[in-house]
């Protein structure tokens, strides 16, 4: 089985690769829709009748996976805009009843305009894995099940999305006079 998917599908990776780039428009997103498709491909290669064009089937496999994901896109966008408007509304939505929690309370007492605007300005694809890992708590693998994405790309999207939001975030902390201790990785006040 592997050496049949060896011979018959990984010689058309690239040209996959360049139709989930078509699709996606990002190059980070066609890899990811390109890795996802010969998993798909992979898992599914049990099925694919041997004598037919595998580029053809694969092409069918990365358009339902484009087209399914950017479903749950939208959905998650729905998702992520709520919680930001439960972030600068209702912050008793993110606590269990009863529960104390100093680290969220400070949070929110530190949270105004400025940052959900920096919040809200990081690219989707990075903000959802940022507000489910450090404002929900979810580890990795609830992500990667939540958002329907492998490990690897829930954790460069969140460095990445922790990047933008550190640097989008900079001089508001030092306009508040804030400061961040990097020795003990704490927010300070200046």
């Amino acid at each position: 089985m592997i050496a049949s998917f060896e011979l018959e599908a990984l010689p058309h990776f690239d040209a996959v690769y360049r139709f989930s780039l078509r699709l996606t428009g990002s190059p980070a997103d066609a890899e990811d829709l390109a890795q996802e498709t010969f998993l798909r491909a992979y898992r599914a290669w049990d099925r694919f009748e041997p004598g037919t064009r595998a580029k053809s089937w694969l092409f069918t496999i990365c358009r339902n996976v484009f087209l399914r994901q950017r479903q749950h896109e939208s959905r998650r966008e729905e998702i992520m805009q709520q919680a930001i408007l439960d972030l600068s509304g209702d912050e008793s939505v993110l606590f269990v009843p009863g529960q104390q929690d100093p680290e969220r309370s400070f949070f929110f007492s530190l949270i105004d305009a400025s940052i959900l605007d920096s919040i809200q300005n990081v690219p989707a694809e990075f903000r959802e894995v940022v507000m489910l890992s450090d404002v929900q708590g979810l580890t990795y693998a609830e992500i990667s099940d939540a958002l329907d994405l492998p490990i690897g790309t829930v954790k460069s999207r969140l460095f990445r999305g922790r990047r933008l939001l550190q640097t989008a975030l900079s001089s508001y902390v030092t306009e508040t006079g804030y400061a961040y201790s990097s020795a003990d990785r704490k927010l300070l006040p200046a």
